[in-house]
């Protein structure tokens, strides 16, 4: 563990993309099997130890120590597994040269195979024989909230880098092969072949596109499509079995069985997943779509009910192909795949899949006009493909383009602050804003934790910790002064907050100091713009 616990602190106060990168390849070139596999899991998000949740680790912590305490040193610490792996009490008698360094994989393989039960005296036997920096790293495997600042596309590219592998290739066979991938590691150590993935539904990277910037393109090089407002996904059958992929590679078959279980042709596909409704583009625009509100009455479900099958029916609207068969499609251009794409689309359940339709327009600004009508319609805006492209992984300069609509903009209060996680977590750096009732009371609208400067970021901090009027655990309510200028995707009618209003993607674009909180926006305002 101790090797594991100090990548963990290395990558936290680490900011260079780069040196993370090293951190991760020297860890996995010196570490043995399993514990290295196990380490990637973590990583990457792939571990699963379900009995061991954060409301067990606080019952255990405050066995041991005043509760007050606890909840105090928390709200001042920020985050969970550090202020336990301080706080811990070592057991009587022992000192601190007599804490082990317990291998990572005998801590994993011990608490996959726990129950509920046996769980608490478990935890607490392993936290006794750490020292702290031991526990700090156990209760991040254990939640598997890391917050690190190192994404999953981070940790492979690491392992690639460390074993000059190419990382695509990694991609390719990761979701085929599980944890501790040992497979993985003798194929990139030369002991063994590269893993294979015949007859497994795996995902494939996506391909992504760059924010326009241009301020013209050459259109007879590029195919436009709307840019819809729900989730990209991956469609994968293969050998009888069908699997649904995020953008993130994270398996989402089933929270959406109607949508695998009409996807019953060997291939692969690339697409937006939506819900039937005419909030999105009415009738027009090639089909309309209900809002992304109503998409999110579906994520995440474990198990989804026939109510919810029935009132918010999944379909996917599709953009390429990868796979036609066992026949490899993405070195072809986009236009030879729009093509082979046309063809298998008529092969499948009409009201569960229709493919993406695409947008004439003569010139840059006909397009342009089009991406302006694109909020009147409720849709994201454009894309822009270029007919010569292959399908490759992530982002390629010139291929593809996103030309999203101007976000909304409303001026609204800071009401609460929350401390961040990772390298934010000694800062306040979450914060939900509210706008006014006509009655001049102030109803929360939203969330955000992002559009600001680190400068911006110590500003904000600063404000919370001189302005708080209340403490609720580790939220601070503050006085209601500061206006902070939001702007988001688009907002919806919502039954889970006060206000009846959740706003999609807000982000802060402006500290509006010169702004009197009294001259803030209005729920009323707000309502105008829902979608």
């Amino acid at each position: 563990m101790h090797a594991f616990s100090t990548l963990l602190d290395r990558l936290v106060y680490t900011r260079s993309r780069n040196a993370k990168l090293q951190l991760i390849a020297d860890y996995l070139k010196r570490t043995p099997d399993p514990d290295r596999g196990y380490a990637m899991a973590a990583l990457t998000g792939d571990l699963d130890l379900p009995a061991v949740k954060p409301a067990l680790i606080k019952t255990l912590v405050e066995e041991r120590v005043d509760p007050v305490l606890f909840a105090m040193s928390r709200d001042y610490v920020g985050d969970l597994a550090e202020t336990v792996s301080l706080l811990w009490e070592k057991p009587l008698g022992r000192d601190d040269e007599d804490f082990e360094d317990i291998r990572l994989k005998d801590v994993i393989e011990r608490l996959a195979t726990l129950g509920r039960a046996e769980a608490p005296a478990a935890l607490a036997d392993l936290l006794d024989r750490l020292d702290s920096a031991g526990r700090y790293a156990l209760l991040k495997l254990a939640t598997g909230a890391l917050r690190i600042g190192v994404s999953a596309r981070l940790a492979k590219t690491g392992l690639a880098q460390a074993f000059t592998l190419d990382v695509d290739a990694v991609e390719e066979v990761w979701h085929g092969i599980k944890p501790p991938y040992t497979g993985l590691f003798d194929w990139a150590e030369g002991r063994g072949e590269q893993p294979t993935q015949a007859n497994v539904p795996v995902f494939r990277p996506f391909m992504l596109a760059h924010p326009l910037e241009e301020e013209s393109i050459d259109l007879a090089a590029y195919a436009a499509e709307w840019k819809w407002d729900g989730i990209r996904v991956q469609l994968v059958h293969v050998a009888g079995e069908t699997r649904l992929y995020s953008r993130a590679g994270d398996d989402i078959t089933r929270s959406f069985p109607d949508v695998a279980a009409d996807f019953r042709v060997h291939g692969t596909l690339d697409g937006e997943l939506l819900v039937r409704g005419s909030a999105q583009g009415g009738d027009d625009q090639g089909g309309g779509a209900a809002s992304f509100n109503a998409l999110q009455q579906r994520l995440g479900r474990k198990v989804v009910s026939a109510k919810a099958l029935e009132e918010y029916p999944a379909f996917v609207r599709l953009y390429d192909i990868l796979f036609d068969g066992e026949a490899d499609l993405r070195a072809l251009t986009w236009e030879e795949r729009r093509a082979r794409l046309e063809a298998f689309v008529p092969t499948l359940p009409a009201d569960r899949f229709d493919i993406s339709t695409l947008i004439e327009g003569k010139s840059f600004d006909d397009l342009m006009e089009l991406r302006m009508q694109a909020r009147d319609a409720s849709i994201e805006g454009l894309m822009l493909k270029r007919r010569d492209s292959p399908y490759v992984a992530g982002r390629r300069a010139g291929y593809w383009y996103k030309w999203k609509r101007d976000p909304l903009i409303a001026d609204c209060v800071m009401m609460y602050a929350q401390r961040g996680h990772g390298k934010r977590s000694s800062y306040y750096s979450d914060y939900t804003f509210g706008c006014w009732t006509p009655e001049g009371e102030l109803l929360p609208v939203g969330k955000a934790y992002s559009g600001f400067t680190d400068a911006e970021l110590m500003m904000l901090d600063r404000f919370v910790r001189n302005h708080t009027l209340n403490r609720f655990g580790p939220v601070r309510e503050v006085e209601k002064t500061l206006v902070l200028e939001v702007a988001f995707d688009s907002i919806h009618e919502s039954k889970r907050h006060k206000s009846g209003l959740a706003m999609r993607f807000p982000r802060i674009s402006r500290i509006r100091t010169d702004k009197p909180a009294a001259e803030a926006d209005t729920i009323a305002n707000l309502r105008k713009m829902v979608t």
